[in-house]
């Protein structure tokens, strides 16, 4: 074990930077906005800034490179926390910076694929600056709390006096020496979360931000230095679609178990998110203690300033899924006759002019050279205007005539209570004051909320901000064919823009958003609050929080329908119960349909179907596949190949006897329906296996599998075998292969995926690349919270790092959880290096 101390000199830099920074924060005219919470006091005897100048903090590592740190003050326990992220993860933050400041046209050129012709780069550094998140997060850290201040402000510092200590040249090969990994202030890491916050809405609009031209102009940018326009064809065409709010298909599970069914009578809990395994969203693990004020274990994602989002402390234990609440809303703008520049348009009958915005981004053109790129983006007071070709225009529109234009307005545009959310969370005490953090902030942004305490109370809101539209705006809306046929259309809320009721008043607040606590149990696994608990739907609440009534996923059916199992102790549920959830790999499709499966294609035995593609398949090699199927995506699993790939094919076109019930959500549909298209659907299946090179009868093993790449972004040819079900079959556990966007531009390789499906021929079977991440069973007991978990990519995206593999290599081997650490006593046990970090 090693025991050293360093003395560091960033301390006086980083803070003159943030002086400076704050100072011009404090001229700012801007009013506060809705969203943001007033200040709380300090709870007695947790010290937000080091009292003397003088940051220290105390980290320990024990097994698998999980840091647990020790600080004084909140301030001091942020630093830490800084560094041994920045130590395990720096190219990921150093790359988020970047792009939430609008600066990666500059360092990495106009495209995000090189050559590609997409301008995403472009669109991403205008889009920001259209969306003011850099102006927010200076004009917003003087409202956060001071503790939030503290945490910010000690991360920024930790990050930094670890990239001094180590250099630049000598930091994780995927970006040791950029010029783009420089020191950070605290107002790139409120940036940051102010981009983040906007990653189910806003952000995922830089290609309509960038098309928003008004009517009879030719190009929104310019070039500076030679007023040569820049053409915007090859945008409007990859965004003439509405986006996809949910890019990386961010799912999760999540169990609260209360009293009523622990078999200790204590509370219990699942969290399961299901994440990229590269990228922006990859979650860490560590632990944070403030002696006597503060201690909590979990994990949270890269750039969160020392707390904690998913996770627990001896009280509460608490974990999230992404929910169904529309964060944002369109409104309809109708253009003002007397404006021929189509930039005024009429509110209660009055013209109102857009207001503009101006902004200059450099552009990388080769080494060394740049170009300066001019545009204005525009705004009403419903937002900044957007265009998407095939859906939104601005000007005629094709279908009224009218002239209109699109806003978009989104309820995180700022969010400044994200930090001081979480920190209340990580000190609550009991669910009532779980729940009081929900009446106090709005920052969980994007996700339901489920939690525990000790006592067995089982907790569940939505947390995320939804703009709150009032009630009559609503009605009269639900009303208008017009408006509803747009929403339906787009798939996307749109409401009137000529009619002050319909302005956002800030968010939903927490007395209307959809709650429910119990002593048995609440979940989601991504469905809406509907269904929480089916004992006690939850209805009454604005449209805009989700869907009523609706077909449950099949992963969803499988979470309640296991609830409805029971446990192994007198049907109540153990942590050894809970495990087993987490990692058995039961599929809810195939416990639904394998057994009539097989014996209808056994009864067509080697008659010839007829596939989509005219072929002519004999299906009884696939249907022998089956029949050895254990229905569980299990390494040693044979026939999931086979199965995956028919479900692939029945969750496009369902075949069921018995039809869905709203009246019966959980029982229903139910039943195979076998005919003659559920033989085509295993004729496709069986074929797109064949033709793919591979084994109809393969084991998961042979074909599943988790693959890093190198630095450079190429294969690293080293294939680990991997367990896990996939939404499609309806599996708990669930890993599919993420090939789009993982948020950063730090190089991976992506093997192509055949039509439908996620099989690979290049790379021979599923290449793993998304599911189960930070995942934890945990149970309160007398001497405090037990729990069993894993990070499944490992702590470290640095290659060179001891924890880049060990968690994956552990999961490879056979799914399995491992303990825990949570007492100092364990901490100390298992403590493998230690390190006091003191900073001037």
């Amino acid at each position: 074990m090693a025991n050293y101390s360093k003395n560091g000199v960033w301390r006086p830099l980083l803070t003159a930077v943030c002086v400076a920074v704050l100072a011009g924060c404090g001229s700012s005219d801007s009013e506060p906005d809705d969203n943001v919470g007033t200040p709380d006091p300090e709870p007695t005897g947790l010290v937000a800034f080091a009292p003397d100048g003088q940051v220290e903090a105390d980290i320990t590592w024990t097994n698998y490179g999980v840091p647990y740190i020790t600080a004084d003050n909140l301030e001091s326990l942020g630093y830490g926390v800084g560094y041994a992220f920045a130590r395990d993860n720096i190219c990921i933050l150093a790359d988020q910076v970047v792009k939430f400041n609008s600066e990666r046209a500059r360092y990495f050129g106009p495209d995000r694929i090189p050559g590609s012709g997409d301008s995403d780069n472009i669109l991403n550094d205008f889009g920001y600056l259209a969306l003011g998140i850099r102006e927010n997060a200076e004009q917003g850290f003087e409202q956060i709390s001071e503790r939030a201040q503290a945490l910010i402000t000690g991360y920024a510092t930790g990050y930094n006096r670890y990239l001094a200590d180590t250099g630049v040249d000598n930091i994780a090969p995927a970006c040791a020496g950029q010029p783009w990994v420089k020191p950070i202030t605290p107002i790139d890491i409120m940036t940051y979360a102010q981009g983040v916050a906007l990653l189910p809405g806003a952000a995922n609009f830089t290609g309509p931000l960038f098309l928003a031209i008004p009517p009879n102009q030719a190009s929104g940018a310019t070039n500076k230095e030679t007023g040569e326009a820049m053409s915007t064809a090859t945008i409007a065409d990859l965004h003439a679609d509405v986006p996809d709010t949910n890019p990386t298909e961010s799912g999760s599970n999540g169990w609260a178990i209360g009293n009523d069914l622990s078999a200790s009578g204590q509370g219990m809990l699942i969290a399961n998110p299901h994440f990229p395994h590269t990228g922006n969203q990859r979650f860490w693990q560590f632990g944070i203690e403030v002696p006597g004020e503060l201690k909590v274990v979990g994990g949270s994602l890269s750039g969160m300033p020392g707390i904690v989002n998913i996770g627990f402390n001896e009280n509460v234990a608490w974990t999230h899924t992404f929910s169904t609440a529309s964060r944002f809303t369109i409104h309809r703008l109708t253009l003002d006759s007397n404006d021929s520049e189509g930039k005024t348009y009429l509110l209660d009958g009055e013209p109102v002019e857009m207001s503009s915005k101006f902004h200059e981004i450099e552009v990388a053109t080769g080494p060394g050279t740049f170009m300066t790129l001019q545009r204005s983006s525009y705004h009403s007071e419903f937002g900044p205007v957007i265009v998407i070709p095939n859906a939104l225009p601005w000007g005629t529109d094709p279908v009224t005539g009218q002239q209109v234009a699109y806003a978009l307005h989104d309820a995180n545009l700022p969010n400044y209570d994200l930090f001081d959310h979480w920190l209340g969370m990580n000190l609550a005490d009991s669910i009532e004051s779980y729940k009081q953090t929900f009446v106090d902030y709005t920052g969980t942004v994007f996700n339901n909320a489920m939690a525990v305490d000790k006592e067995g109370n089982a907790f569940f809101t939505d947390g995320s901000s939804v703009p709150n539209i009032v009630p009559e705006a609503l009605a009269a809306w639900s009303q208008n064919p017009l408006y509803q046929g747009l929403t339906q259309q787009a798939g996307l809320f749109i409401f009137p823009g000529d009619d002050s009721l319909y302005l956002p008043q800030g968010t939903i607040p927490f007395a209307q958003a959809p709650q429910l606590e119990r002593s048995d149990f609440v979940q989601n696994s991504n469905n809406s609050y509907w269904l929480t608990n089916p004992e006690a739907p939850i209805t009454g609440v604005s449209p805009l929080w989700g869907p009523v009534g609706d077909q449950q996923s099949f992963r969803s059916r499988l979470g309640q329908k296991m609830l409805a199992e029971g446990g192994s102790v007198d049907g109540k549920f153990n942590r050894a119960d809970l495990v087993d959830r987490l990692i058995n790999n039961r599929t809810w499709l195939s416990e639904e349909v394998l057994a009539d499966l097989v014996a209808h294609c056994q009864a067509q035995g080697t008659t010839p179907v007829t596939s989509s593609s005219g072929a002519s398949v004999d299906i009884s090699s696939g249907c022998a596949a089956l029949a050895q199927f254990d229905g569980r995506m299990n390494l040693s699993s044979v026939g999931a190949m086979m199965f995956r790939e028919f479900a692939s094919q029945f969750r496009r076109n369902p075949q069921w006897q018995v039809a869905f019930d709203p009246a019966q959500p959980v029982t229903t549909p139910n039943t195979l329906a076998a005919n003659a298209t559920v033989l085509q659907q295993l004729a496709d299946a069986q074929e797109r296996i064949q033709q793919a090179g591979l084994q109809v009868d393969a084991t998961l093993a042979e074909v599943q599998f988790v693959e890093r790449s190198l630095p450079d972004g190429t294969p690293s040819g080293v294939k680990l075998p991997w367990g896990g079900a996939n939404n499609i079959e309806g599996g708990f556990n669930v890993f599919s292969s993420n090939t789009g966007n993982d948020g950063t531009l730090l190089p991976r390789h992506i093997y192509p995926v055949l039509p439908g499906s996620d099989l690979s021929a290049a790379a021979g079977g599923y290449h793993v690349t998304y599911g189960s991440s930070w995942m934890f069973a945990l149970e309160f007991t007398d001497q405090g919270p037990v729990a069993e978990g894993l990070l499944t990519y490992s702590q470290a995206s640095d290659s060179d790092s001891d924890h880049y593999l060990d968690q994956t290599l552990l999961y490879s081997s056979q799914p399995q959880l491992r303990p825990l650490h949570f007492s100092n006593d364990d901490i100390a046990s298992a403590a493998a290096e230690q390190l006091t970090l003191t900073e001037e």
